[in-house]
């Protein structure tokens, strides 16, 4: 979601200020084998919001502009940072606030108009689905529409999962205090509306990817990124914290292939897609690396920040984070005020 105007958004000078020891979009250099960051240089592409990797174009990552743009789907060349295709999707009415992306089991790519600039007011969004092509190039897509409700009412979302074994498509809504995960039904039905339930509870998030193998859901903020061990079809504990880069208005992220890497991506001309090695999965028979219980809103219970103080962490630092999170959703807050104003 365009949440922030070119004109409001935090300069990358305050937000260090705010953030010591803060990096801008800084990555660890890539391991031999495994998938590098890259810069999209398509300037149509001025709005990524979602990012999908190929199966089957190696290195070729699928992307989106948010709202205004139109009925497109971008296939990124990760070794050039070039457009190799861009695919033009029919049969389908006209995007309101395309948000995410997600390759299923099937092959086929989700495409999520999920997002509400009016945080909830729309009584119902989009999905559409589309094979991905076998050849890259320009071409025009014909693409299912479904139409999706929430249980329990409307809200703003802006991160949609396809889970790479079972195929169940996931949902989670963004919120100020903390959203919600919601699962969709077995199979999605082009006929009448898709009904979403929540069945946990999530920080603020703005996109999310599940690990090639099923086993991981990773969701990211504008500050903040977690890996959940996945399970029976839900999100474990409260998650692993992940190094994830400063990247302005940070607004996707997905895993390489392999699984070994995660790719954040984030808005803006010329946009940086940055590489972060996957971390070893926690031992949960290590007390010090079980998570902590999770309330509703995301954080661990007792704690202040949407994140908990890590494991041997002391109470001083961890209120410097809480400062640094909260200083920084002010900011985006402030942001996100202005720009309903304007559009209103």
């Amino acid at each position: 979601m365009r949440l922030l105007l070119r004109s409001t958004a935090v300069p990358a000078a305050l937000v260090l200020a705010l953030l010591p020891g803060a990096a801008l979009a800084a990555e660890t250099p890539a391991a031999p084998g495994t998938a590098s960051g890259f810069t999209i240089t398509d300037p149509r592409i001025k709005e990524s919001s979602g990012l999908a990797a190929s199966r089957i174009h190696p290195g070729v990552y699928w992307t989106h502009n948010d709202s205004d743009d139109g009925p497109y789907v971008y296939a990124v060349d990760s070794a050039t940072g070039k457009t190799v295709a861009r695919l033009t999707l029919t049969g389908i009415g006209t995007p309101r606030d395309v948000e995410a992306i997600s390759l299923g089991p099937d092959g086929q790519l989700y495409l999520g108009d999920i997002g509400d600039n009016r945080d909830g007011t729309w009584d119902h969004v989009w999905i559409y689905r589309f094979q991905e092509p076998k050849e890259l190039g320009d071409r025009t897509v014909a693409a299912e529409q479904f139409t999706v409700t929430y249980a329990d009412g409307p809200r703003n979302a802006e991160a949609l999962m396809v889970h790479p074994v079972t195929g169940r498509v996931y949902i989670a809504s963004k919120n100020e205090q903390g959203g919600g995960l919601y699962e969709g039904p077995e199979r999605l039905s082009a006929d009448g509306r898709n009904v979403f339930r929540r069945v946990a509870e999530v920080p603020w998030v703005t996109d999310g990817a599940f690990s090639p193998d099923g086993t991981r859901l990773t969701l990211r903020g504008y500050l903040t990124a977690r890996t959940y061990a996945w399970k029976d079809g839900r999100p474990e504990g409260a998650g692993e914290r992940v190094d994830a880069p400063w990247q302005g208005q940070a607004e996707s992220v997905t895993y390489a292939p392999d699984g070994r890497t995660l790719m954040f991506g984030a808005e803006g001309a010329n946009s940086r897609v940055v590489a972060v090695p996957v971390a070893p999965a926690a031992d949960a028979s290590d007390p010090a690396r079980t998570p902590a219980p999770q309330r509703p809103g995301g954080g661990p219970t007792g704690s202040s920040g949407a994140q908990g103080a890590p494991a041997g962490q002391d109470s001083g630092s961890f209120t410097k984070g809480a400062l640094v999170l909260a200083a920084g959703t002010v900011l985006v807050l402030a942001g996100k005020r202005l720009f309903r104003r304007r559009k209103s």
